[in-house]
C-alpha cells in the first residue's frame, strides 16, 4: 500500500517527532509520505493538496466527516490495502469544500477543532492501530 499524509502548514518540535515516530511504524505496512504544504488559506491549499494526491482513493480529515471506531478504520484501510490512499488535512482556515466533496470519505477525528499538527499525529497513531488490528496484534486494546 501507498499513503500520502498531505498537510498545510509545517510541523516541528514535538509533534514532528511523534509524527515521524508513528510513520517510521507505519513504513513496515506500507510506503508511507509525508508532505507538508504551505499555507494560502482554503482555495489555494485545496489546489496544492489535489496537485500532490496519489492515483488511488483520497479522504478527507474535517470535523463535519464521519466518526469511526479503530476498528471501523481498520476495515476501511483493508481492501485498499494493494491501492494507494492519500489523506488531506487542511490548515488553519479548514478545507477546501470542493476537495472534501471530492474525497471517497470524510473523516471526522473529533467534532473538537484540532491544530493540523495534532491532528497529523492523530491521523498516523490511528492509522497504525488500523495496521496492527489487521495484523491481530494486541496494540489496540
Amino acid at each position: 500500500m501507498k499513503l500520502r499524509v498531505l498537510s498545510v502548514g509545517k510541523d516541528r518540535g514535538e509533534t514532528l517527532a511523534l509524527a515521524q515516530e508513528y510513520a517510521g511504524r507505519i513504513a513496515r505496512f506500507a510506503e508511507i509520505e509525508l508532505v507538508e504544504l504551505k499555507a494560502e488559506g482554503p482555495l489555494r491549499e485545496g489546489e496544492a493538496l489535489r496537485a500532490k494526491l496519489l492515483k488511488g482513493q483520497s479522504w478527507a480529515l474535517d470535523q463535519r466527516g464521519a466518526q469511526v471506531t479503530s476498528e471501523e478504520l481498520a476495515a476501511r484501510i483493508a481492501p485498499l490495502r494493494s491501492g494507494s490512499l492519500s489523506l488531506c488535512i487542511g490548515g488553519d482556515e479548514g478545507l477546501d469544500e470542493d476537495l472534501r466533496k471530492e474525497a471517497r470519505f470524510v473523516w471526522s477525528l473529533s467534532k473538537l477543532t484540532l491544530p493540523h499538527r495534532l491532528a497529523r499525529v492523530v491521523v498516523l497513531e490511528q492509522l497504525y492501530r488500523a495496521f496492527e488490528i489487521l495484523r491481530g496484534a494486541p496494540y489496540h486494546k
